[in-house]
């Protein structure tokens, strides 16, 4: 008979070329709490390397469960042996102690006859990799149940936000069937964090502070205590932030941090959306389903044509960064306005004073309309000429060069655009002179700018990023929730991931 085992919900996938960097990498996350690990075989120059490895680890911590995968080169393992001494490997790793095996479906479908006697010593996982992309599934899946297995694994490569879903849906498709999908690369990152809560059997995780076996892999620390994979439940409501680039983003720290703060059943997700993927990334929002999304660059324009209904003040910026699902509606509202305004107003009276915007994009429209509406006196630079005239005669405002913009003296600078942003480490909008005595960078990553350590040795009054970040963030929190936003968790937990970033940067 089949052995029968229960698989912990987070697999350490371990693969290196040194023996005892594979060991001291499992040690480490075993003291850390982890006990599912795989132990890739075919990493290493030998394969009875890995089979004394395993025995070895087992030795010493024999309560942990070791999957075995020794894939051969020609199917993107580095193994380049035949099917008969992979499945001797195999073999070899059950005897050191291994309780599951994985092999790929290439090499079962030529050994389909001795695969039931691997079955009996251990469980038994039949895997497919696409490396290129997302093919259809259901011939696949068609293939792979036809060699008798305890479990099949389907990982494929995302190149659209909406592979995401093909992937999670066989899970809904096929409940009876003990499946762990999952797809490769960052955009396919949403499906390590749902694939469990989904049905899948186990996600896969890279060591703290390594590579691991695949694209997008991430550490079991963050699975568990950001995303809490094993905590959200599969009725759970999903968030998420759509952007190009995206990794950088704070907003699932800060966002995981406050759901947990209030005990809300839901999760936060860091969305991959390319400029020309907007309308694909709306299919998968309709067929998850998202409960509501963030919006940041390049999509803060472009999305309107995709809601239902927008708040007026949103439609007459023209930027939407908040969006949400209500009696089957996509809505969508610039939180953006009040990351402007409440700092501000912290600070100095609006009314008359006279303000600079830099930049012309969806940020720099909420801050041009805010601060019109305030009353302020204003007057908008950027680096696209006809983007600024055109923004500045819907607010009312005076279009200026850069070069006018520096020569001038301003109560306010508000600067809106992507320069100084993480990896932009070293751009400023502005070559000499900062023209504000308050300076107000809503770029938050990093924490401090090349553009504020300058307006500060000019003496200038600095509100970091960071304040707006949280304002519209708080007002997000709101809108999804209806519930008073946790502030001083967000907070804390924006700090130390932007400190976080910084160290890794550093």
């Amino acid at each position: 008979m089949p052995r029968r085992i229960s698989l912990p919900r987070i697999c350490i996938a371990l693969g290196f070329p040194e023996t005892e960097t594979l060991l001291a990498h499992a040690r480490k996350e075993f003291d850390a709490g982890e006990r599912f690990f795989e132990f890739r075989i075919d990493y290493l120059p030998a394969p009875e390397q890995g089979v004394a490895a395993i025995r070895k680890f087992l030795s010493r911590h024999a309560d942990c469960t070791i999957l075995a995968t020794c894939r051969r080169h020609q199917n993107s393992g580095k193994f380049n042996g035949s099917v008969d001494q992979q499945v001797r490997v195999l073999e070899a790793a059950i005897e050191a102690g291994a309780k599951a095996i994985d092999i790929e479906i290439e090499s079962a479908e030529n050994c389909v006859d001795r695969l039931e006697s691997l079955r009996a010593q251990a469980y038994l996982l039949v895997s497919y990799h696409n490396y290129s992309g997302t093919p259809p599934l259901d011939p696949i899946l068609r293939r792979m149940a036809r060699v008798p297995a305890d479990g099949y694994k389907i990982v494929t490569t995302a190149r659209k936000p909406s592979d995401n879903y093909r992937v999670l849906a066989l899970a809904r498709a096929h409940p009876k069937m003990p499946m762990v999908l999952l797809a490769m690369g960052e955009m396919g990152f949403p499906t390590r964090v749902l694939s469990t809560a989904i049905g899948g059997l186990y996600t896969y995780a890279a060591p703290h502070a390594a590579g691991g076996t695949a694209t997008g892999q991430i550490s079991a620390h963050h699975l568990r205590h950001l995303y809490r994979v094993e905590k959200f439940t599969r009725d759970a409501r999903v968030y998420g932030v759509i952007a190009d680039p995206v990794r950088q983003s704070i907003s699932p720290a800060v966002h995981n941090r406050a759901f947990q703060a209030r005990r809300t059943d839901a999760v936060y997700l860091p969305f991959l959306v390319k400029p020309v993927q907007l309308k694909d990334f709306l299919l998968l929002a309709e067929k998850l389903p998202l409960a509501g999304f963030s919006v940041t660059i390049p999509h803060k324009q472009k999305i309107l044509r995709y809601l239902d209904l927008i708040d007026p003040l949103a439609r007459r910026i023209g930027a939407v960064n908040t969006v949400w699902r209500k009696a089957g509606k996509w809505r969508g509202a610039n939180t953006d306005v009040f990351g402007i305004k409440v700092p501000l107003e912290r600070r100095i009276r609006l009314a008359k004073a006279t303000v600079l915007v830099a930049g012309n994009g969806g940020a720099a429209r909420g801050a041009a309309y805010a601060l019109s509406e305030a009353g302020a006196r204003l007057s908008i630079t950027g680096r696209n000429p006809d983007r600024v005239r055109a923004l500045a005669k819907a607010c009312d405002a005076e279009p200026l060069s850069r070069e006018q913009a520096e020569a001038g003296t301003f109560d306010v600078l508000i600067h809106a655009t992507p320069l100084g942003m993480y990896p932009k480490l070293d751009q400023c909008f502005f070559q000499d002179r900062i023209p504000a005595k308050l300076v107000f960078d809503t770029v938050y990553n990093p924490l401090e700018t090349l553009l504020v350590r300058m307006a500060k040795d000019q003496g200038a009054t600095i509100i970091p990023g960071l304040e707006m970040f949280l304002e519209q963030a708080s007002r997000q929190f709101e809108i999804w929730t209806g519930e008073t936003a946790p502030r001083g968790v967000m907070e804390k937990a924006a700090l130390e991931a932007l400190n976080g970033a910084q160290a890794a940067h550093a």
